[in-house]
């Protein structure tokens, strides 16, 4: 069974494994009240990174682990972008939550994406942190040089949670790397019809400011806010100001 990492102690929480179409994700949920948030990491991370994040959501909080990342058990084949959403939404909607603000990190902004376009019901609001994959940079080697230079600039928390859970991923991180970068994201943009904020860090290489605002404009309702002097795992190393910049938007849904 997977293990309670994010709810405080005095909280309430579920923990659950969901399989649906041969694919199996694990739910922590916690909290009450409006709005409910859905967290979703980056590649080669899990649900464990947004430990300090959550303590600064105001809300309902479901945090997955995607399949073959964190407590999650690896799928027998890769999942495509549209197959994470398709398994979101048929989680969502088991679970009878609602309507959620999906947060969705690196990787997790390409599902977000989908789930919002692919399931509109099921989602009230977007947060594109750190949106991958440039459209301009679409190749693995791009990429994990981006990679590398903003690990040279992380913290040293960001760096042991990242590795920790990169760890996790074994083998299978490059295939699933390239099922990130045959997704065109840029296709998927322009028919989100919810408010969408789009977050980066100052100094995130993987989200650069040109592509941040080709994404702004893309979507009818889209804003773009940029937090200093941070790389691209600004969810992780700055939560209380990322959280700031969540909650300011989710009051103007």
């Amino acid at each position: 069974m997977p293990n309670r990492l994010l709810a405080p102690e005095d909280a309430p929480a579920s923990v659950v494994e969901f399989e649906h179409a041969g694919a199996t994700l694990v739910a922590e949920t916690f909290g009450e009240g409006a709005p409910t948030f859905l967290l979703l990491h980056g590649i080669g991370m899990g649900r464990s990174v947004y430990v300090d994040l959550v303590q600064e959501l105001d809300g309902r909080v479901i945090a997955v682990d995607l399949p073959g990342f964190g407590e999650a058990p690896e799928p027998e084949r890769t999942l495509t972008m549209q197959r994470h959403a398709d398994l979101l939404a048929a989680y969502l909607r088991q679970s009878g939550e609602g309507a959620v603000i999906v947060i969705g990190h690196s990787m997790g902004s390409q599902i977000a994406a989908e789930l919002a376009v692919r399931h509109p019901a099921l989602v009230e609001g977007v947060v594109l942190a750190g949106p991958t994959v440039d459209s301009a940079a679409r190749s693995i080697r791009a990429q994990a040089n981006y990679l590398l230079r903003d690990l040279l600039g992380e913290s040293p928390l960001v760096l042991w949670r990242g590795a920790r859970e990169y760890l996790r991923g074994g083998p299978n991180l490059l295939r699933k790397m390239r099922a990130t970068i045959v997704h065109e994201p840029e296709k998927v943009y322009p028919r989100i019809a919810v408010p969408v904020l789009v977050l980066r860090g100052e100094r995130d290489p993987m989200a650069p400011q040109t592509w941040c605002r080709d994404i702004v404009d893309a979507i009818a309702q889209a804003e773009l806010e940029v937090i200093p002097d941070r790389g691209h795992s600004t969810l992780i190393s700055d939560a209380e100001v990322a959280a700031g910049v969540i909650h300011r938007f989710a009051e103007r849904i």
